[in-house]
């Protein structure tokens, strides 16, 4: 069973910087493709950003391409999401999520993940 936990969130002003870690159990980070997701209150879960199990090819959401990226260290065992020019509409729960070891591919849908953390809140206040 992998366990994720999600750190570094938290309210920040409109054009702040963020950096979210996700630190996972075991081999995870090196063994999973992994990604990022995100929830707004009233809102269906969203895609944020995957990396591939070998963590040679990354994609983030086509509207957040420009501001956000995603990274991991398998030394380390951590997932990453940068995140820059935060605006409010970025305010959510972001959650931090891994693939069953089989799939090398990263995925956009959220059925595609087998492991999820509990997530971290990001407010972005204007």
């Amino acid at each position: 069973q992998v366990q994720l936990v999600e750190s570094g969130g938290g309210l920040v002003q409109t054009g702040a910087s963020l950096r979210l870690s996700c630190a996972a159990s075991g081999r995870a980070v090196s063994d999973n493709a992994m990604g990022w997701f995100r929830q707004a209150p009233g809102k269906e879960r969203e895609f944020v950003a995957t990396i591939v199990r070998d963590g040679d090819a990354t994609y983030v959401a086509d509207s957040l391409q420009v501001r956000f990226s995603i990274s991991k260290d398998s030394a380390k065992n951590t997932l990453y999401l940068e995140m820059h020019n935060l605006k409010p509409e970025d305010s959510a729960v972001y959650y931090c999520a891994a693939r069953r070891e089989t799939y090398a591919l990263g995925s956009v849908s959220a059925d595609g993940y087998a492991y999820w953390g509990r997530g971290t809140q990001v407010t972005v206040s204007s």
